[in-house]
């Protein structure tokens, strides 16, 4: 079968014939529908070097945002059926940590032991036509389409994640969250935070398209620029927003976010930028008491619950698709920052 794989260290992947892979006990081989394209897996090839994550050492298959249908059940699994449609939790943990037994794979204790963080990130991923997964990884998709599906196992999960932990902010009358940065994970987090909480969501982006398609789905838009903390704190009355999700994560995000955000806010830094290298804490010019944290991905449970809002109508996808032969033109496309949306690739 074909696949796309990451074979050295800041390295262009390479699409090549491998052999389709056997479920083992308590494994199940999936006929990949889709999969995502992730500024992650541009980070894995094109700016890890030795040293910088052995987890996610070379060689393996890249893709960790999966969806498709089951083809081969190893023995020993319960529950899977044959031809029914999934789409799989990326993280994989050693299963009996504190972590791993709530389903918060990203945290496992013991991922030394393990040797590798999971599904296409150090071990073969779904940018292939087949992929073997632990059947625990598998959250059934009913009548969703695996492609709109694929699309949550990051690009919704991450940003559902971040929301979640942040909800004690904004489950109140009168809030508002604020929405750095509308790719793929930003413009789910909008989708995400109206289906979820009464607040005003406000998103800003320095593309016009980008705050164009997120106006559709409720948001209040600012550009950014010149005055665009003042046009948020002007939104909200002057008070900041109660929660801000920076999809982002360089520091002139973060030092946005921290301008806009409200005295006992929350700040969640949610992009894979530099936010720590160009960011100082100036503890005199803070709000008091407001939060700023980190989030990585998310829950198996998390993923059941953002299954059942696709399926409940409340999330619509972006994305573009292209066929496996296509895909190192899909991470080239993303790689130059021309991909709007998601970028899954379709077997």
């Amino acid at each position: 079968m074909k696949a796309i794989r990451y074979t050295d260290y800041q390295t262009f992947p390479v699409l090549v014939d491998v052999d389709k892979p056997v479920a083992g006990p308590g494994e199940v081989v999936l006929k990949v529908g889709a999969s995502g394209a992730c500024h992650s897996d541009v980070a894995v090839f094109n700016d890890f070097v030795e040293g910088t994550n052995p987890l996610c050492a070379p060689a393996f298959t890249l893709g960790h945002e999966v969806a498709g249908w089951a083809d081969e059940i190893g023995e020993g699994v319960n529950g899977i059926e044959r031809g029914a449609a999934y789409v799989v939790y990326g993280p994989v943990g050693c299963g009996h940590c504190r972590f791993c037994l709530v389903g918060q794979d990203t945290y496992c204790e013991h991922a030394d032991e393990v040797g590798y963080l999971g599904i296409g990130l150090g071990r073969d991923g779904g940018m292939a036509e087949y992929v073997v997964v632990p059947a625990r990884n598998l959250v059934p998709l009913g009548e969703a389409d695996p492609v709109q599906a694929s699309a949550l196992a990051d690009a919704g999960l991450t940003p559902y994640h971040a929301i979640k932990l942040a909800l004690p902010k904004l489950n109140k009358a009168g809030s508002a969250a604020l929405v750095i940065g509308l790719g793929g994970l930003g413009l789910l987090a909008v989708q995400i935070l109206k289906a979820m909480t009464s607040a005003t969501v406000i998103a800003t982006d320095t593309k016009e398209s980008a705050l164009r398609q997120v106006e559709k789905y409720g948001a209040t838009t600012v550009p950014s620029g010149d005055g665009q903390v003042d046009a948020i704190r002007d939104l909200t009355g002057g008070r900041g927003v109660n929660a801000v999700f920076d999809m982002v994560g360089v520091g002139p995000t973060v030092q946005t976010a921290m301008a806009s955000v409200a005295t006992q806010g929350r700040v969640s830094v949610v992009g894979l930028g530099s936010a720590g290298s160009d960011y100082g804490w100036q503890w005199y010019k803070e709000p008091y008491e407001a939060e700023l944290v980190k989030t990585y991905w998310g829950t198996l449970p998390e993923l059941r619950e953002l299954v059942a809002l696709l399926q409940q109508g409340h999330l619509e996808p972006q994305y573009t698709t292209y066929p496996l032969a296509q895909g190192l033109e899909a991470y080239q496309q993303l790689l130059d920052g021309q991909v709007s949306g998601r970028a899954i690739i379709v077997p």
